[in-house]
């Protein structure tokens, strides 16, 4: 069996500019629920089908921050995967509903790069991120400030 094997980037590695497209993710109702589940809501626009066709979705939908953690979660699945580091912040919007059924991916760049000022070793990535489902319409973007290790000596 032949895999393709994927490196971890040090800092020192972004390249400004460059620009990665996740593998997809389905956006199921077992997922919904178990994020449902995990963080405690049940809010019935995500939960409960005859509820949701009374809203101005039409139907269920995935619950906002799903959406984030799943774009964070492709970032980590992609040809341009960094090692691991400290999330510094995101600013984030919510575009359009993400609807049960949904195939997402993430589509991020590199932004910018800088040495940390306070921690020796390590450099900030700001890296914008567009989740886009299968019709490549943006559901949701933002940025994502991240501090990566430099390459050791």
């Amino acid at each position: 069996m032949n895999t393709l094997t994927i490196e971890d980037r040090y800092w020192e590695d972004a390249v400004v500019g460059e620009e990665c497209v996740s593998p997809p993710y389905e956006v199921t109702e077992a997922r919904v629920m178990a994020y449902a589940d995990l963080t405690g809501d049940h809010t019935p626009v995500h939960t409960d089908e005859a509820y949701a066709r009374t809203t101005p979705f039409g139907t269920r939908v995935a619950h906002g921050l799903f959406g984030l953690s799943i774009a964070d979660g492709l970032k980590t699945r992609s040809d341009m995967r960094f090692m691991p580091g400290m999330s510094l912040g995101w600013e984030w919007s919510f575009v359009a509903p993400i609807k049960l059924g949904d195939t997402v991916r993430v589509r991020f760049r590199v932004e910018s790069k800088r040495e940390s000022k306070s921690k020796s070793g390590w450099g900030i990535l700001v890296l914008p991120s567009e989740l886009i489902n299968q019709r490549d319409e943006i559901v949701q973007r933002g940025e994502h400030r991240v501090m990566v290790p430099r390459r050791p000596a």
